[in-house]
């Protein structure tokens, strides 16, 4: 009884939520394409005609938006609407004027934005991807230890956020189930419940998320003995709905943070953390493990 009453509250709170993003690209919408003049003014940019164009185009987009977001259900419109706080936040940027007072405007302009911003994300992530939008993705390399050692290395689940550049935590619940933290793009988190579904010690284990989860997905990793006695080869596959679908897809990628990738680089400092005891720091990313600067990684130079 309790599960249900928390599953209607979050169900509610989710309507709540969309339903409040959509009246609110409405209300917006009008206002620039009814005084498009006097909105130009609020954020600091200068009125002229070419300013007052782009601003009822962009009204016109929030009213379509926001009657988009009304559906039900909303699926992609919330992701556009991601997608349209990415561009609007460009084109402030782009209108930084050198007034003082004009620059304030356009400074608080751009927190505002980047604030709904991260709201329509989290609304977004919490209305679930769309329909078959399924990504598979595969990793594979070689470890310098035995199978059976890089299999008991990845058993412990909870030693995964320690090189992982998005798993948050993993809290172990018993042999088989276990509940996941990650962070996703924007830097909003999702969660999901997860089983083991096969486990054979030194060759394989595949797990699958429960349902309910953020972010449906399910994956295995294989340990194979290397040719020519070489250690092990390490396969991992993945497969997870993205959020969004293709929208969603391409605003991680923009955001720098494309899942497939970020599965091969959790594989490589997996390989590191087996073979060395840790994940190697390098001056491009001195913060080590959990850095969230390797995005923007620069050529190794001496640290000062």
């Amino acid at each position: 009884m309790g599960d249900e009453r928390r599953d209607t509250d979050d169900g509610r709170d989710r309507t709540a939520l969309t339903r409040s993003l959509g009246w609110f690209s409405l209300a917006l919408g009008t206002a620039q394409v009814l005084a498009p003049h006097r909105v130009a003014r609020l954020i600091g940019v200068e009125p002229t005609p070419r300013t007052e164009t782009l601003m009822r185009a962009v009204g016109t987009q929030e009213l379509l938006l926001g009657a988009g977001v009304l559906r039900r259900p909303p699926r992609g419109w919330l992701w556009s609407r991601v997608a349209g706080d990415i561009s609007h936040l460009a084109m402030l940027a782009a209108a930084i004027g050198s007034d003082d007072g004009q620059r304030e405007r356009t400074a608080k302009a751009t927190a505002a934005v980047a604030a709904i911003g991260v709201v329509d994300l989290v609304a977004s992530l919490r209305a679930g991807g769309d329909a078959g939008r399924a990504v598979r993705s595969v990793s594979s390399l070689t470890v310098n230890r035995a199978p059976d050692e890089v299999y008991r290395r990845w058993r412990r689940l909870e030693d995964l956020p320690g090189f992982s550049s998005h798993v948050t935590s993993v809290e172990v619940r018993d042999r088989r189930r276990s509940h996941w933290v990650a962070t996703a793009p924007g830097g909003t988190t999702v969660e999901w419940d997860a089983e083991i579904v096969a486990d054979v010690p030194g060759r394989r284990i595949a797990w699958r998320s429960l349902p309910g989860a953020d972010v449906a997905n399910e994956g295995t990793i294989r340990f194979a003995p290397a040719p020519g006695d070489r250690g092990t080869e390490v396969t991992l596959e993945l497969r997870y709905d993205v959020p969004g679908g293709g929208a969603g897809r391409a605003i991680a990628r923009m955001l720098g943070e494309h899942p497939e990738q970020a599965a091969e680089d959790d594989l490589r400092r997996f390989k590191q953390m087996v073979e060395t005891g840790q994940v190697v720091r390098s001056d491009g990313s001195p913060d080590g493990t959990r850095s969230r600067r390797q995005m923007s990684q620069q050529p190794a130079l001496p640290r000062a």
